[in-house]
Protein backbone atom coordinates (compact mmCIF):
# COMPACT_ATOMS: atom_id res chain seq x y z
CA UNK A 1 0.00 0.00 0.00
CA UNK A 2 2.73 2.49 0.63
CA UNK A 3 4.18 1.97 -2.81
CA UNK A 4 1.11 2.89 -3.90
CA UNK A 5 0.84 6.26 -2.50
CA UNK A 6 4.33 7.01 -3.98
CA UNK A 7 3.31 6.26 -7.13
CA UNK A 8 0.25 8.95 -6.75
CA UNK A 9 2.28 11.76 -5.26
CA UNK A 10 3.13 14.01 -8.00
CA UNK A 11 6.67 15.23 -8.62
CA UNK A 12 7.76 18.50 -7.33
CA UNK A 13 10.88 18.44 -8.16
CA UNK A 14 11.62 19.94 -11.78
CA UNK A 15 14.92 19.80 -14.31
CA UNK A 16 16.45 22.96 -15.16
CA UNK A 17 15.95 23.51 -18.69
CA UNK A 18 19.81 24.23 -20.39
CA UNK A 19 18.56 23.74 -24.00
CA UNK A 20 15.29 24.64 -25.74
CA UNK A 21 13.32 24.41 -29.31
CA UNK A 22 10.96 26.59 -30.09
CA UNK A 23 9.03 27.16 -33.22
CA UNK A 24 7.05 30.91 -33.96
CA UNK A 25 4.63 31.03 -37.05
CA UNK A 26 2.41 33.92 -39.20
CA UNK A 27 0.75 33.61 -41.94
CA UNK A 28 3.66 31.63 -43.81
CA UNK A 29 6.74 32.53 -42.42
CA UNK A 30 8.64 30.11 -39.84
CA UNK A 31 10.84 30.96 -37.44
CA UNK A 32 12.73 28.10 -35.26
CA UNK A 33 14.72 28.96 -32.65
CA UNK A 34 17.28 27.09 -30.56
CA UNK A 35 17.82 28.83 -27.02
CA UNK A 36 20.66 28.31 -24.58
CA UNK A 37 22.39 29.68 -21.53
CA UNK A 38 24.78 32.05 -22.23
CA UNK A 39 25.14 35.59 -22.68
CA UNK A 40 22.15 37.04 -24.14
CA UNK A 41 23.38 37.08 -27.98
CA UNK A 42 20.29 36.68 -29.94
CA UNK A 43 20.94 36.03 -33.74
CA UNK A 44 18.37 35.83 -36.59
CA UNK A 45 19.59 34.11 -39.52
CA UNK A 46 23.06 34.24 -38.21
CA UNK A 47 22.71 37.66 -38.29
CA UNK A 48 22.52 39.66 -35.11
CA UNK A 49 19.69 41.31 -33.65
CA UNK A 50 21.38 44.85 -34.03
CA UNK A 51 21.87 44.51 -37.83
CA UNK A 52 18.34 43.64 -38.60
CA UNK A 53 16.37 46.38 -40.65
CA UNK A 54 14.71 48.16 -40.96
CA UNK A 55 14.09 49.84 -37.10
CA UNK A 56 10.52 49.01 -36.71
CA UNK A 57 11.02 45.60 -37.71
CA UNK A 58 13.99 45.80 -34.54
CA UNK A 59 11.25 47.39 -32.40
CA UNK A 60 8.90 44.41 -33.24
CA UNK A 61 12.08 41.83 -32.27
CA UNK A 62 12.87 43.47 -29.18
CA UNK A 63 9.55 43.28 -27.48
CA UNK A 64 9.67 40.15 -25.45
CA UNK A 65 13.32 40.93 -24.12
CA UNK A 66 12.51 44.28 -23.03
CA UNK A 67 9.53 42.54 -21.19
CA UNK A 68 11.68 39.82 -19.83
CA UNK A 69 13.79 41.79 -18.22
CA UNK A 70 17.17 40.42 -16.89
CA UNK A 71 16.11 36.91 -17.53
CA UNK A 72 17.31 37.64 -20.96
CA UNK A 73 20.46 38.49 -20.27
CA UNK A 74 21.26 34.99 -19.21
CA UNK A 75 19.93 33.22 -22.76
CA UNK A 76 21.65 32.96 -26.18
CA UNK A 77 18.95 32.34 -28.97
CA UNK A 78 19.74 31.40 -32.64
CA UNK A 79 16.44 32.22 -34.77
CA UNK A 80 16.22 30.49 -38.30
CA UNK A 81 12.75 32.19 -40.11
CA UNK A 82 12.18 31.46 -43.65
CA UNK A 83 8.59 31.87 -45.85
CA UNK A 84 6.45 34.91 -45.42
CA UNK A 85 6.95 38.59 -45.87
CA UNK A 86 9.26 41.31 -43.70
CA UNK A 87 6.64 41.73 -41.12
CA UNK A 88 5.47 38.23 -41.14
CA UNK A 89 8.84 37.03 -40.25
CA UNK A 90 9.02 39.93 -37.67
CA UNK A 91 6.03 38.50 -35.68
CA UNK A 92 7.29 34.75 -36.18
CA UNK A 93 10.81 35.57 -34.91
CA UNK A 94 9.14 37.43 -32.13
CA UNK A 95 7.06 34.73 -30.78
CA UNK A 96 9.41 32.29 -31.29
CA UNK A 97 11.98 34.48 -28.89
CA UNK A 98 9.39 34.45 -26.52
CA UNK A 99 8.33 30.65 -26.22
CA UNK A 100 11.89 30.30 -25.71
CA UNK A 101 12.58 32.63 -22.64
CA UNK A 102 8.80 31.18 -20.84
CA UNK A 103 10.88 27.55 -21.44
CA UNK A 104 13.51 28.86 -19.44
CA UNK A 105 11.83 31.20 -17.28
CA UNK A 106 7.81 29.94 -16.57
CA UNK A 107 7.04 32.35 -14.69
CA UNK A 108 7.02 34.75 -17.64
CA UNK A 109 4.13 33.35 -19.57
CA UNK A 110 1.44 35.36 -17.31
CA UNK A 111 2.81 38.92 -18.26
CA UNK A 112 3.50 37.35 -21.78
CA UNK A 113 -0.28 36.88 -22.24
CA UNK A 114 -1.49 40.17 -20.67
CA UNK A 115 0.70 42.17 -22.70
CA UNK A 116 -0.09 40.34 -25.99
CA UNK A 117 -1.55 36.51 -26.48
CA UNK A 118 0.08 36.52 -29.91
CA UNK A 119 3.62 36.18 -28.38
CA UNK A 120 2.52 32.75 -27.26
CA UNK A 121 -0.63 31.52 -29.69
CA UNK A 122 -0.11 31.61 -33.54
CA UNK A 123 -2.82 33.26 -35.39
CA UNK A 124 -4.97 30.60 -37.18
CA UNK A 125 -6.29 32.78 -39.77
CA UNK A 126 -5.66 31.69 -43.03
CA UNK A 127 -6.62 33.39 -46.64
CA UNK A 128 -9.65 31.31 -47.83
CA UNK A 129 -8.99 28.74 -50.90
CA UNK A 130 -9.87 29.37 -54.70
CA UNK A 131 -13.39 27.58 -55.43
CA UNK A 132 -13.17 25.70 -58.65
CA UNK A 133 -13.65 26.93 -62.30
CA UNK A 134 -12.88 30.06 -60.99
CA UNK A 135 -9.53 29.65 -59.86
CA UNK A 136 -8.13 32.68 -60.88
CA UNK A 137 -10.84 34.95 -59.75
CA UNK A 138 -11.14 34.53 -55.76
CA UNK A 139 -12.66 32.09 -53.67
CA UNK A 140 -15.89 34.49 -53.95
CA UNK A 141 -15.87 36.56 -57.12
CA UNK A 142 -18.60 36.54 -59.38
CA UNK A 143 -18.99 37.35 -62.68
CA UNK A 144 -20.25 40.96 -62.96
CA UNK A 145 -23.62 41.21 -64.32
CA UNK A 146 -25.15 44.22 -66.34
CA UNK A 147 -28.52 45.46 -65.05
CA UNK A 148 -29.46 46.66 -68.89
Amino acid sequence: MAEEKKKAEPKTRKKKVEIAFNIGKRKSAVARAIGRLGTGKIFINNRALDVVEPAAVQMILREPLQLAGEVANGIDISITVSGGGTFGQAEAVRQAIAKTLVAFEPALKQPFLEYDRALLVADPRRNEPHKPSRSSAGPRRHKQRSKR
